[in-house]
């Protein structure tokens, strides 16, 4: 099959990572929470602040993870926004938990702070702000309102690993938070994620809760004299290969950050004079939000027909993408959830975001062409 010439997405490599996995080959330890998992929770446990944190093998098991550990039960409503990817409701949804789907904000995209109070009932038991691009959502509102109503707050910062808002990391903010390294995000493992637990009240059960519902991991501490069957979990843990190609990306996520961040800011300046004409939007990022560089898209205005546009970066061969169909307006989300007002800003921005390529290397003469080919097409489409 062909590769793409400008592909969306590149997995980067810091050429460390075979020789981990060959060393934890030769250690013996191939299963999960092995040397090279703990030096993972630690370094996570040391940028994040949070009371502890557990790889697992997908940012989707450590939502269902966090589902258990908030015992949803059927009819239980979490608040969330629409724009988003399916795990964040389907791990609710397991437990019999209802999606309440709540409208996005029109500069950030992030669930709106605003209007959560609202879609509060009786039965509302959690809110999932959403950090949407690593971009973080307005979290001292989303706290407070939480605390006014003694519900929990489940990040899910999929896409927010070395993001920041207001100086603390995203993930660490709520009582519990999520991550992701599947292979399109910054820091990878090809698959992965973790949990992390910032309420310690909730630290041994989920320690529980992942290793199979059993106190395994206190066996192994010599804090019980045998591991039984506790509570209901599952098998949440990833292998010690996936740990050991994490950990040589963990070594330098810094320098992954930064150099997103310089592809990232060169696309910002080189979009500045279309924004400027009106024929797109570029991301806002608010002051008190440190940004990672996870995903640079535009908004294109109503009177552009989007699918030209992605079908004239296809004829470029170059790989631009668009984003999430609103949870609520699919089958599922339609069964399974229901929508707290009308969602207009979800339902126009889904409409009109481009997502363009965006990886750790990718060079300026790439970016010049992707932003040549843009141009031409707004402009053309404009016209018409």
């Amino acid at each position: 099959m062909k590769k793409q010439r400008i592909p969306f997405n590149k997995p980067h490599m810091t050429g460390k990572e075979l020789h981990y996995i060959a060393q934890a080959h030769f250690n013996g330890c191939l299963a999960g929470d092995g040397p090279f998992t703990k030096k993972c929770h630690a370094w996570l446990e040391a940028r994040t602040g949070s009371a502890k944190s557990l790889l697992t093998h997908s940012c989707t098991a450590a939502l269902e993870i966090a589902a258990l550990l908030l015992d949803i039960q059927p009819g239980d409503e979490i608040i969330m926004p629409s724009y988003t990817f399916v795990s964040t409701a389907n791990a609710f949804v397991l437990r019999g938990g209802v999606p309440v789907f709540v409208d996005i904000r029109a500069d950030t995209l992030n669930l709106d702070e605003r209007l959560i109070e609202a879609a509060i009932t009786p039965r509302t038991k959690a809110i999932v702000p959403v950090h949407y691009a690593g971009v973080a959502c307005e979290m001292d509102t989303i706290m407070a309102v939480a605390k006014r109503h003694s519900l929990k707050v489940v990040e899910d910062a999929a896409q927010g690993v070395m993001a920041c808002y207001k100086g603390r990391a995203l993930g660490s903010i709520g009582d519990l938070g999520t991550y992701s390294f599947h292979e399109t995000k910054n820091v990878i493992s090809g698959e992965g994620g973790a949990l992390l637990i910032n309420d310690p009240d909730l630290v041994l059960r989920a320690e529980i809760i992942r290793e199979k519902g059993t106190d395994r991991s206190q066996f192994f501490r010599g804090a019980v004299d045998k591991y039984t069957w506790q509570e209901v979990g599952s098998s949440f843990l990833p292998g010690e290969l996936t740990a050991a190609f994490l950990w040589a990306q963990f070594e330098e996520a810094d320098r992954i950050t930064q150099d997103r961040l310089t592809s990232w800011q060169r696309y910002h300046a080189m979009l500045a004079p279309l924004e400027a004409e009106g024929v797109l939007r570029r991301p806002i990022v608010p002051h008190d939000c440190q940004h990672n560089a996870h995903m640079y898209y535009v908004v294109l205005p109503p009177e552009i027909d989007r699918q030209r546009v992605l079908d004239e970066f296809k004829r470029n061969d170059i790989g631009a993408v668009f984003h999430y169909v609103p949870l609520h307006s699919s089958p599922a989300g339609q069964q399974h959830g229901r929508a707290d007002g009308e969602l207009i800003i979800t339902n126009s921005l889904a409409e009109r975001l481009i997502r363009l390529p965006l990886w750790m290397g990718i060079t300026e003469d790439q970016q010049i062409e992707i932003v040549a080919v843009l141009k031409k097409i707004t402009h053309t489409a404009r016209r018409m």
